[in-house]
């Protein structure tokens, strides 16, 4: 049984620590607060984020971080992508030497304009080749549930993309590899974006039309500008692009759409963010995919919007007004 550490104990890191246990691997669960690893080792529940799904005995959580990389084959990250710079500089001096290192965050670095993977190697002085990332339609209380689910898994080095795939290979967790490292986070980033503007559709009551043309369009808009940099657009049309796209576009347990449908209703980011303790990673995103956008002088007409509408400068019924009215287009450009 291979030791595995994931650090950050929401939804999303508590799920894949059912997958990774499922699939093999003894997991040590990071969680910043001392109660909540009390009630996940106590009640085999993570009760503050995923309330009703019972953990496998072989996740167990900690406070401690040199408790939780001890022994660790690979460590997965999990927290908030805006904070991982400050989080990943205190734990660099302890991660295990040989250890594959994953990223599961999908957003874009403020300021630096730096991907999930692109931070680890600079923080850890790593080479890329033992960075990986898990992207696709990842839905945590499904995948947490068990539900069949497909993703991606993807590294530059083919030798280690396939340890990654072993890890999370489970009877209802089925991950393909890639080696488009480039395209599965910028597809995961930038989904986020497209989704709070669906959610902004919904929440002006919109219907199926309207979200199903900001869904096309988005993809059209995440391929021109994954492509730009580097990624093989075939990557944007598989579960890495298009699956994520819809997944969290479509359902309700997205926090991004949900994000954006309270937008949509007229509540401002602020009043929103201090309502939940979910963080929506596209709302701050948005100006980091905006900023590489406008660098390698790409069309973004829908992360431009939404930009504008978290930031305040316009209301959700003026973007897509915008969006609308702007010149028409072949559907290719």
């Amino acid at each position: 049984m291979s030791k595995v550490a994931v650090f950050g104990a929401g939804s999303w890191g508590t799920a894949f620590s059912v997958v990774l246990a499922d699939a093999g691997s003894d997991v040590t669960l990071w969680a910043r607060r001392e109660e909540l690893c009390a009630t996940i080792n106590d009640k085999r529940e993570n009760s503050d984020y995923l309330p009703g799904i019972e953990l496998p005995d072989a996740v167990n959580a900690t406070h401690d971080p040199e408790r939780a990389l001890h022994g660790a084959e690979a460590v997965f990250f999990v927290v908030p992508s805006q904070t991982f710079r400050a989080n990943l500089t205190e734990w660099v001096d302890i991660i295990p030497k040989d250890a594959l290192l994953v990223s599961l965050m999908k957003g874009v670095e403020l300021g630096t304009l730096k991907r999930m993977s692109e931070v680890v190697t600079e923080v850890a002085g790593v080479d890329p080749a033992r960075v990986g990332v898990v992207s696709g339609p990842n839905l945590a209380k499904e995948i947490a549930s068990r539900e069949p689910a497909a993703s991606v898994v993807a590294c530059t080095d083919e030798e280690n993309v396939k340890r990654l795939r072993a890890m999370c290979h489970s009877a209802t967790f089925r991950p393909y590899s890639s080696t488009d490292v480039v395209g599965c986070e910028l597809g995961g980033a930038y989904k986020n974006v497209i989704a709070l503007s669906v959610g902004m559709a919904v929440g002006l009551g919109f219907g199926d039309n309207t979200t199903a043309s900001v869904i096309t369009r988005g993809l059209a808009e995440i391929a021109r500008l994954a492509t730009v940099y580097g990624a093989d657009p075939m990557t944007l049309m598989g579960l890495a692009g298009l699956g994520d796209l819809v997944a969290s576009c479509s359902s309700p347990l997205s926090r991004n759409r949900t994000f954006g449908e309270k937008l949509g209703r007229g509540m401002t980011t602020e009043e929103i963010t201090s309502s939940t303790r979910q963080v929506a990673e596209g709302v701050k995103t948005a100006s980091s995919l905006l900023a590489l956008a406008e660098r390698a002088d790409v069309y973004a007409p829908i992360v431009e919007a939404v930009h504008a509408v978290v930031e305040g400068e316009m209301t959700a019924a003026d973007m897509l007004t915008e969006l609308i009215s702007k010149e028409t287009k072949h559907e290719r450009d």
